[in-house]
């Protein structure tokens, strides 16, 4: 018996790696600039990986994930099945148009590089943008996002999602948010559940805002506010008010601007929420 042992063994290994179960290869699925791409796998998934980078994921099989507004090419998910068994799909990213607004160069002339620094402008940025980080620094567990989403605000959307300049040759910096054009004092209300986590101002550029984290490295940030009607550490519910639209900061008139960030990708609100409602007027009027 001793001298069967070791062919008995080697049959055995064979028979088990024969039957090993072979990867799975899920279809391709497509996502669009700036989109926040929610989905799901089949319930018992775990160990998602985005490109080899963990990603989380609801024991139901959902998960989100933010496509950079100028990223092209594809994206590879990786994950570990409710039986064991490894399996991958790949993302496909397709293009948008973008609002373009091309301008002469001379319209954008360079900096003066002998003009005096404003130390005391930059410091107060430099403040302003720490408060900034730090109240998305948490990636928390809350699964708020989940819900319908509602619009925060409504009106006239004067900017969308991904508008730029270029004078000449040399683009600006693109529109991270959309605006919302209506009147001073027009209620501002949350579009899912949160979590508030900033709610200060005015500062330089933002005006009064305030930031809310729906859970899992997503947050809103409501800008230019001519009043703020919650505190940090608000749990909102969705639809509770958040502030009142105003023109603070840089802005050139009332509106409310909407910026929508996942683990710092800025990504467009507009792709989650139904048509503006359209104004009607009062019965009689």
């Amino acid at each position: 018996m001793r001298y069967l042992a070791l062919p008995l063994l080697v049959a055995t290994a064979a028979i088990t790696g024969a039957a090993a179960p072979l990867p799975l290869v899920e279809p391709t699925i497509t996502a669009v600039q700036g989109e926040l791409l929610m989905a799901a796998l089949p319930a018992g998934s775990h160990d998602l990986r985005l490109d080899d980078q963990p990603l989380h994921i609801d024991a139901d099989g959902r998960y989100m994930l933010g496509v950079d507004r100028d990223f092209t090419g594809t994206r590879r998910l990786d994950w570990i099945t409710k039986d064991g068994r490894s399996a991958h799909r790949l993302i496909t990213v397709a293009a948008r148009e973008w609002d373009i607004d091309r301008l002469p160069a001379r319209l954008n002339p360079p900096a003066d590089p002998n003009a005096p620094r404003n130390l005391e402008y930059e410091a107060r940025r430099e403040a302003e943008i720490a408060q900034v980080k730090a109240a998305r620094a948490d990636v928390s567990p809350w699964p708020f996002w989940r819900a319908a989403w509602q619009w925060p605000a409504t009106g006239r959307i004067s900017t969308h999602f991904g508008s730029q300049r270029v004078y000449g040759d040399v683009p600006a910096s693109y529109h991270g948010g959309m605006d919302i054009a209506a009147p001073s004092g027009a209620p501002v209300t949350a579009p899912v559940p949160g979590v508030v986590r900033l709610a200060t101002g005015p500062f330089a550029l933002e005006g009064n805002l305030v930031i809310i984290d729906h859970g899992r490295g997503l947050f809103s940030v409501m800008m230019h506010l001519s009043k703020i009607d919650v505190k940090v550490g608000d749990i909102l519910a969705q639809g509770d008010p958040v502030g009142r639209i105003g023109s603070t900061g840089r802005s050139t008139g009332p509106h409310l601007h909407w910026g929508l960030t996942w683990n710092g990708i800025k990504v467009d609100p507009e792709k989650l929420v139904p048509p503006m409602p359209v104004k009607t007027p009062e019965a009689g009027r």
